[in-house]
C-alpha cells in the first residue's frame, strides 16, 4: 500500500480548513496543519492523517523545523506572510504553493525560485489562478490577439445592504486588491492603472453586474502576453453601486491610509455568508482565419457541501484550484523545479483532475436562483 504523501498547510482559516477536508478525503496525503491560533486549531477533529501544530509563522526557525521533510507546503495565510513562508520552503527544500494576489509577494517568490531545486507555484487559487489557465486556453485558439478582459467575482446570492456585498473571503485580501496598483496592457504596453477605475457593465442570465480594476488577479499573464495583445485587463465583478461606495470610503474618507480601521469597520458591519456564487467571465477578441472573432467563457459556481459541511463558493473554488495544482505537481504533470506560472497549466488537464472538476460548467441548484 502506498504511503500518503506528507503535506504542510499553513493557515487554518476558512480556505485552509476546506483544503484540509478535500485532501483528507482522498487518503493520498498526510497533513501537518500549522496555525498560530489555538482556538482555530481546536475546531479540527482528530484524524489519523492530520497533525495539528500551533506555531507562530514569524518564528522562522520553528517554522522551518515544522516544514522539513514534507513534499510541499501550501500557504493559505494572508498575503503579508507570503515572503516568510516562501523563504522557509526554499531553505528546507520542499515545493511551495500559495494563494496570494499580492504583486510584491509574487515578485519575491519569483526571485527566490531562481535558485530553487523544488517548484515554486504562487497564485494557485481562483484569481489569480484558474482565471489565467482558462484565459490562456482561449487565447491559444487565435491567430492574432486584439483584446482580453478577465472578470471574476464572489458575490452573495441575496444582497441586502447598500454595498450589495457580503464578506466571502479574506478582508485583508479584498482591501489590498481595492488599493494597490493594477497591472494591465494598453496599446500593447504593460502599464500600472489605479484600482477601482475603468468601470464597465455586463449582464449574465438576466442579472446586471459592474466590473472595475482591482490588483493582483491578472497574475503573471500581463508579462506572458506582452507584445501579443493590444489590451488586457483584470476586473472584479460586483453588483451595481458597490464601486462608488468603496471609492468614497477609500479615497474621500481616506481609509486607504487606515486599512486596519477599514477592516474593523467591514468585519463589524458586513456579515459573511455561505450563500454565494462565483462568477467567471472572460472575453477574448482577435483574428481567426483573417476574421475578427470574439469568444467568451462564462461560468457560475455555487456553494456546496464537502464532507457534510456547507462551504461557500469562494472557499470551494479557491481550495479546489490549489488542490488540483498540488495533484498535478505530485503526478509530475507540471514542472517540478523553479518558478511555475498558472498559464503554463493545460486547461483540459486541470479540468480532468479530481479537484479541478469543480469548475465544470454547471446549472444552478434548486433554491440557488437569484
Amino acid at each position: 500500500m502506498t504511503q500518503p504523501t506528507p503535506i504542510a498547510i499553513i493557515g487554518a482559516g476558512k480556505i485552509g480548513e476546506t483544503i484540509v477536508d478535500l485532501l483528507l478525503e482522498t487518503g493520498d496525503y498526510s497533513i501537518t496543519l500549522i496555525d498560530a491560533s489555538a482556538e482555530t486549531l481546536h475546531q479540527f477533529k482528530d484524524h489519523p492523517l492530520l497533525k495539528i501544530v500551533q506555531q507562530d509563522v514569524k518564528d522562522v526557525a520553528m517554522l522551518e523545523k515544522c516544514m522539513a521533510g514534507h513534499f510541499a507546503v501550501l500557504s493559505s495565510t494572508p498575503f503579508f506572510l507570503t515572503k516568510v513562508i516562501a523563504q522557509a520552503a526554499l531553505t528546507v527544500g520542499c515545493h511551495y504553493l500559495d494563494l496570494t494576489e499580492d504583486v510584491d509577494s509574487t515578485d519575491f517568490v519569483r526571485e527566490i525560485a531562481k535558485t530553487a531545486k523544488s517548484a515554486f507555484i504562487p497564485q494557485c487559487g481562483l484569481a489569480p489562478g484558474f482565471i489565467s489557465i482558462v484565459t490562456q486556453h482561449i487565447a491559444n485558439g487565435f491567430d492574432e490577439l486584439d483584446s482580453i478582459r478577465m472578470c471574476v467575482g464572489a458575490l452573495p446570492l441575496y444582497p441586502s445592504n447598500s454595498l450589495n456585498y457580503n464578506l466571502t473571503w479574506s478582508t485583508d485580501g479584498v482591501i489590498n486588491e481595492y488599493c494597490e496598483p493594477c497591472i494591465c496592457i494598453e496599446d500593447g504596453k504593460a502599464i500600472h492603472a489605479a484600482a477601482l477605475e475603468n468601470l464597465q457593465h455586463f449582464s449574465m442570465d438576466g442579472i446586471n453586474y459592474e466590473t472595475f480594476n482591482t490588483s493582483g488577479g491578472i497574475g503573471s499573464l500581463a508579462e506572458s502576453m506582452a507584445g501579443k495583445v493590444k489590451s488586457l485587463s483584470y476586473q472584479t465583478i460586483r453588483y451595481p453601486g458597490h464601486r462608488d461606495i468603496m471609492k468614497t470610503l477609500l479615497h474621500d474618507l481616506r481609509l486607504k491610509e487606515r486599512r486596519d480601521l477599514l477592516k474593523e469597520v467591514l468585519e463589524n458591519a458586513v456579515p459573511a455568508t455561505l450563500q454565494d456564487v462565483v462568477l467567471i467571465f472572460v472575453t477574448v477578441s482577435g483574428k481567426k482565419n483573417h476574421h475578427l472573432i470574439q469568444e467568451t467563457y462564462a461560468n457560475k459556481i455555487y456553494s456546496q457541501q464537502i464532507k457534510g459541511v456547507q462551504r461557500s463558493a469562494i472557499q470551494v473554488t479557491t481550495a479546489s484550484s490549489l488542490c488540483a495544482v498540488l495533484d498535478l505537481l505530485h503526478n509530475g504533470q507540471i514542472p517540478t523545479q523553479g518558478f511555475v506560472i498558472q498559464e503554463e497549466i493545460d486547461l483540459d488537464l486541470f479540468l480532468g483532475n479530481r479537484f479541478g472538476r469543480v469548475y465544470a460548467i454547471q446549472t444552478p441548484a434548486k433554491g440557488c436562483s437569484h
